[in-house]
């Protein structure tokens, strides 16, 4: 056992559903330096799915039993003005730092403004940010996750950029290979978004199959059900 003073650092996961929120948290327990309470998510009030991902929120759930921490949902109106948004994840955030939560964990990858909106966001709560796999070579990462055991399914694709024919498909060295040299492989400019069913993070596996697939405001989405 700890002694009460060697306490780990308390920690929320910003979990979008996808791969690099789940490798992040794997990372982050390997590491051992903070403990993860939660995870936390934005979902669309209005259709009831993890806001982008477009995941269903009982999807999600079944995310977080396996990966065995309380969920937070921060609901959003739709359209979701960036002003509300703010208002609603700024509130979640105080009410944990209340709680005594001290940092918050992102799966970003390599968006500078994304980080620095970020770390804005949180310096007024007083939270830390922590960005665990920050900076690391996208295509040595994706593979890493699959060498891991991490399974997903691109859930949203942006056409404009991918092929839409990528929806629903499994993220798998064959996906890896069969990518334009002009998508990121971790798809972290937005040309895919995924949804996790296997991995180290998880207990068990989440059993899900592809629905029909849709477009909506130009982005193909693939559900999962």
């Amino acid at each position: 056992m700890l002694h009460h003073g060697a306490m780990k650092p308390k920690a929320l996961l910003s979990w979008s559903s996808g791969k690099d929120s789940a490798f992040a948290l794997h990372e982050v327990q390997r590491a051992g330096e903070l403990e993860i309470v939660g995870l936390l998510t934005t979902v669309n009030q209005e259709f009831a799915r993890v806001a982008m991902h477009a995941v269903r929120v009982e999807l999600l759930r079944r995310q977080a039993e396996a990966a065995r921490l309380p969920l937070a949902i921060v609901e959003i109106p739709w359209p979701c003005p960036n002003g509300a948004y703010e208002a609603a994840v700024g509130e979640t955030l105080r009410s944990a730092r209340g709680e005594g939560v001290t940092h918050v964990v992102f799966g970003d990858l390599f968006l500078a403004d994304i980080r620095s909106y970020r770390e804005a966001q949180l310096a007024p709560l007083g939270l830390t940010p922590v960005f665990p796999l920050w900076q690391r070579d996208t295509r040595a990462l994706a593979h890493t996750m699959i060498d891991s055991g991490v399974s997903a399914r691109l859930t949203c694709v942006d056409p404009r950029a991918l092929d839409r024919r990528f929806a629903g498909r499994a993220f798998d060295r064959a996906l890896l290979d069969e990518l334009p040299p002009t998508v990121d492989p971790c798809g972290e400019n937005g040309e895919f978004h995924t949804f996790v069913t296997h991995g180290p993070m998880l207990s068990r596996p989440i059993e899900i199959r592809v629905g029909e697939v849709v477009v909506r405001e130009g982005f193909v989405f693939a559900d999962l059900v």
